[in-house]
């Protein structure tokens, strides 16, 4: 795969801007809480900026809507009802203090058992 390369030469094709530099607060496996919806779960991938659908995004009530320039976790999810995937952007989670393991049947095949208040991503899963 070849990449693009920045050059100032005025043949060159400019390339689009980069995204503001975010910084992730959360790691993989980390056990957290959504802020406003209580909901908990553990982080499976991290996206630096916003990455899913234009109709997902405008389907979030525009009074909470997160902003798109910030990292966004994957999370295998729990409530008192089900388990679930969600995709949640930074300013919506705070580290979950319950020391509680997460009931979500996906946990299993990702992580080793929770330990110390977070899991570990498996051998067979680390790059």
């Amino acid at each position: 795969m070849t990449l693009p390369v920045r050059t100032n030469t005025p043949s060159s094709t400019p390339l689009p801007p980069m995204p503001p530099v975010s910084h992730a607060r959360f790691a993989l496996g980390d056990v957290v809480r959504h802020r406003l919806f209580g909901f908990r779960g553990v982080i499976f991938d991290v996206d630096p900026v916003f990455a899913n659908s234009e109709e997902w995004y405008a389907a979030i009530p525009e009074e909470v809507r997160p902003e798109k320039d910030q990292p966004f976790y994957h999370l295998l999810a729990e409530n008192a009802e089900s388990s679930y995937v969600a995709y949640v952007s930074q300013q919506n989670l705070e580290p979950d203090s319950s020391d509680e393991p997460v009931d979500h049947p996906a946990i299993n095949g990702l992580f080793e058992p929770f330990t110390d208040g977070r899991y570990a991503l498996r051998r067979e899963h680390r790059h």
